[in-house]
């Protein structure tokens, strides 16, 4: 079995140099029952669900990149991030958790169940481990895979692998080779699995519709996945209501809670946050219900000042309108609850997929039905009627579910952003006081892999292009 150890070297070679002479019972005569040098796979889920949730629901990148970039969010105060100046440390704490906190823990994870017999566990990590390349590589472009977590095997530096030829292949490969293990032999602890609670009937339906979205991702930088997508419509193992969505509960209090929770509620900055300028007039002119769930009304609910939003990126803002919190709307009091989860995959962004599928004759069914299933299904999950739009079809329609697409993503910030980037819809401006040229189609990466893995880092620069905010990734619209 893998091995987890937790002696100092030290100490083992001090041992060793002592006990030469001891027969050949020591080991088992001097093992310490209360420190185990193994653990059972199951207890690596919780921290690395835990580790993955909080990364997707950061609000100094989640919230300050993808949301705000999305034009979701803005800033009434310190709103640097909508001039396209992310956060240094963020993109590093990104970077190192998901290699260190959910690939590398993911794999062990794998290799541990794999001895134990357990498929299912075994399943759970390579889905694990898909989602973290898969955010990855679709915020950064080009990254280690093949390479990566095997420090123990004295790569410390590994090589960045092309995006599109390596890195999507394996992650599609994950997802397929998940599906097959995902097959009811072993066992899921519930206490540890804070997605599903033990079923692993629900990780295979997360498995294949993540598989759904990774294609349909690629076949945006045009890789041929018709056939693959209508087999997983055939097979009718994904996600079939909003029970079946993957997202992470909180709990009530801090440490604990959502971290917009604990980032604006506990810690006082509500009036720092407010809706983007884009959402709230979109949602405004579709008389979208969602809208007093997202939002909070001008001065607070209940005031009768309607929905004002934020436009995106003015530099002097204190000097702004829109600088003074009380001229518009703060973010809804439904996203600032302890409790509320966080999102890897929503059963809306499926159906919206599935939409963009048939559309473009991926697979077979109706696109107009799935659209309209995707609409059902956000409004349902924000606990307000439905709000009906007739489907136009063609160019007009794939539009409309871009668009309808991004209003259902509200406050998933790295999916919003990415589906922005990858549809070009909806047609949003450009910072009033942009310090780039474009809205951001990646993030850099984090300045130490200039140092710590110098000649892997100059070898993707130069294949991806420059290392701004700024380069395309493949699958970019």
């Amino acid at each position: 079995m893998k091995k987890i150890k937790f002696l100092l070297a030290l100490v083992i070679l001090g041992q060793a140099l002592t006990f030469t002479s001891c027969d050949g019972d020591f080991e088992e005569t001097n093992t310490d029952p209360n420190n185990p040098v193994s653990v059972p796979a199951e207890l690596l889920l919780a921290g690395i669900t835990r580790s993955a949730g909080d990364r997707i629901q950061d609000i100094f990148l989640a919230g300050e990149a993808g949301s705000c970039w999305a034009q979701h969010l803005g800033k009434p105060v310190y709103n640097d991030n909508e001039l396209y100046i992310p956060r240094q440390a963020s993109i590093e704490a990104l970077w190192s958790v998901l290699y260190s906190s959910v690939i590398k823990d993911a794999v062990t994870m794998e290799e541990l169940a794999a001895e134990e017999g357990n498929s299912n566990l075994q399943g759970v990590a390579l889905v694990m481990q898909a989602y973290a390349y898969q955010l990855l590589t679709d915020t950064f472009g080009d990254i280690p895979m093949t390479e990566a977590s095997q420090g123990e095997s004295g790569i410390i530096t590994p090589v960045y692998d092309d995006s599109e030829t390596v890195v999507y292949p394996a992650i599609i490969s994950m997802l397929t080779r998940a599906n097959t293990l995902l097959n009811g032999t072993g066992t899921i602890d519930a206490s540890q699995d804070l997605i599903y609670g033990g079923d692993y009937t629900k990780w295979k339906l997360f498995a294949n519709s993540l598989k759904f979205r990774a294609l349909m991702r690629a076949s945006s930088g045009g890789y041929n996945a018709a056939a693959e997508l209508q087999a997983l419509v055939n097979a009718g193992e994904m996600f079939a209501s909003n029970d079946d969505e993957a997202k992470m509960a909180y709990l009530a209090a801090s440490p604990n809670a959502n971290p917009y929770f604990e980032g604006l509620v506990d810690g006082g900055r509500v009036n720092e946050w407010c809706l983007g300028e884009e959402l709230v007039n979109y949602m405004i002119a579709t008389g979208d219900p969602r809208l007093p769930v997202y939002a909070q009304e001008v001065g607070g609910n209940g005031s009768g000042n309607g929905y004002v939003g934020k436009p995106a990126g003015i530099e002097a803002i204190g000097d702004s309108f829109y600088g003074d919190s009380n001229n518009v709307s703060l973010i809804g009091e439904k996203y600032l609850e302890a409790e509320e989860p966080a999102y890897f995959m929503s059963f809306a962004q499926l159906n919206f997929l599935m939409a963009e599928a048939a559309e473009k004759g991926y697979i077979g069914g109706s696109a107009a039905d799935y659209f309209n299933a995707g609409i059902a299904a956000s409004c349902s999950s924000n606990g307000v009627a439905n709000v009906s739009i007739s489907y136009s079809g063609g160019q007009a329609g794939l539009q409309q579910i871009a668009e309808q697409s991004w209003v259902a993503l509200y406050l998933q910030g790295f999916e919003a952003w990415t589906e922005y980037r990858r549809t070009g819809f909806p047609v949003l401006p450009l910072a009033i006081d942009a310090q780039e040229s474009s809205i951001p189609s990646r993030l850099n990466y984090p300045i130490a892999q200039q140092s710590v893995n110098g000649v892997n880092y100059s070898a993707a620069v130069a294949d991806q292009g420059p290392d701004v905010l700024t380069t395309p990734l493949w699958w970019t619209n």
